[in-house]
């Protein structure tokens, strides 16, 4: 099933994809798509496609396909051509860190580039949502069980602020607008392997990643049970799981991000997402 959260900012209502390819709307079943909902089950919300009566809702704008996310969990260089282009060397554990959830914006949203910025950049990343907690799972093999599905992410960085103004990566990943997220939460049923999915970024028309998750360092169930070693996940939090070669950071004389740039990203079967860079 694919879920979204269709409307204005701030007054996004639920919906759910029927079979004919139509938005359908939410409204009168569940109030929105929280981790609550996600937590309890979507019995409800097939048995309303199912009926068939649901009021149609045009797509006039995608938010963040879930409301009220807790908080976004960050892997950072879990893709082996990402290292490689950047000269790290492959992590021999999951690098984690976090962004705060304010952060996120729908897939469609202006992104600010921040004042005094000179190096801001982008990341297509495969987002995996929990949908049941996950505290100290036992094994990597229990973790598929505690996802909900998974969504497009853009993990916007300013690497300056990164890594060249001391202390931790917070300054560099927090700046407001910097988590795109959408246009859909794909339940898991319908991502039979998430290691084997394309991802795809361009700026102004120019592709800059293509990748692939089968390239990923550490899959998608290791690191929700490593991540579960550390916090507890809860339902609708949601993990980046890393980006593919291609960053601007990795490659010598590109440019990074301005006002007016357009970045458009894709992963496959889970919708595209297309920003226009503003100035903050």
């Amino acid at each position: 099933m694919k879920l979204a959260r269709i409307g204005a900012a701030g007054q996004e209502r639920p919906a759910a994809l029927d079979a004919d390819g139509t938005w359908r709307d939410l409204s009168e079943v569940v109030p929105d798509i929280t981790g609550a909902l996600l937590a309890e089950g979507l019995g409800a919300v097939y048995a309303a496609l199912a009926a068939g009566t649901l009021p149609v809702l045009e797509p006039r704008r995608f938010g963040p396909p879930v409301a009220d996310i807790g908080k976004v969990v960050c892997i950072g260089l879990n893709y082996r051509d990402h290292a490689a282009e950047t000269g790290a060397t492959p992590p021999a554990e999951p690098i984690v860190f976090l962004k705060a959830a304010d952060t996120i914006v729908g897939p469609d949203d202006e992104v600010l580039v921040p004042r005094a910025s000179t190096r801001t950049d982008w990341e297509v990343e495969l987002a995996v949502v929990i949908g049941t907690q996950a505290r100290y799972l036992a094994d990597p093999s229990e973790s598929a069980a505690h996802i909900a599905g998974y969504a497009v992410s853009n993990d916007v960085s300013e690497r300056e602020f990164q890594l060249e103004r001391g202390g931790q990566w917070d300054k560099g990943k927090n700046c407001e607008t910097f988590n795109p997220i959408g246009p859909w939460l794909v339940t898991a049923d319908e991502v039979p392997d998430p290691q084997a999915l394309r991802l795809f970024l361009s700026v102004n028309g120019e592709t800059k990643q293509n990748g692939t998750t089968a390239d990923m360092i550490f899959d998608v169930n290791t690191l929700v049970h490593y991540v579960s070693q550390f916090m507890v996940l809860r339902p609708g939090d949601v993990i980046n799981t890393g980006t593919p070669a291609g960053v601007a950071m990795g490659r010598p004389g590109t440019a990074y991000l301005k006002g007016g740039d357009v970045v458009e990203l894709e992963i496959e079967g889970l919708g595209r997402q297309r920003q226009t860079m503003g100035q903050a």
